[in-house]
């Protein structure tokens, strides 16, 4: 069955990471009966997963009183995803960049270095506290036709 419509949601949850992860789930769903391919749905997987994992671990410092937030849109086109967290944020322009032999073995920048590599198009808000994804349907040009 393929849709033709746009889901939207916005859920709110303590920051578990388990919880969050059963609404990756529910994105990824949504995607594959949308007819997006195997390779666009493990690239949302793995921005989600990375995303939440930012949120809970680094943006609200594993305080489980703190929440999450995450937005989609997921339509036959794209994939629209922000995820937001309570914490101070940071500013991802001035993350090391971890492939370089100097950072080799410093930890940190590896989950957003991968967020940018797999999704079409990324962006932080100015706190640096939320981060929005979009993935196109690469069985669709960016103007919604089928290829």
């Amino acid at each position: 069955m393929t849709l033709k419509t746009t889901i939207h949601e916005k859920i709110v949850l303590k920051g578990i990471i388990s919880e969050l992860r059963a609404v990756c789930a529910k994105v990824l769903s949504w995607g594959k009966n949308l007819g997006y391919s195997d390779d666009d749905l493990f690239a949302v997987h793995l921005a989600m997963e990375e995303a939440i994992v930012n949120a809970v671990k680094h943006g609200n410092k594993q305080d489980t009183s703190k929440t999450v937030s995450v937005e989609y849109d997921v339509s036959p086109e794209k994939i629209d995803i922000s995820v937001a967290d309570e914490g101070r944020g940071f500013d991802s322009n001035h993350l090391a960049d971890p492939r370089l032999s100097e950072n080799i073995y410093k930890m940190g920048g590896r989950g957003v270095l991968l967020i940018k590599s797999y999704m079409d198009e990324v962006e932080y808000n100015t706190a640096g506290n939320t981060v929005r994804m979009i993935k196109f349907n690469s069985r669709h040009g960016r103007d919604g036709e089928p290829r």
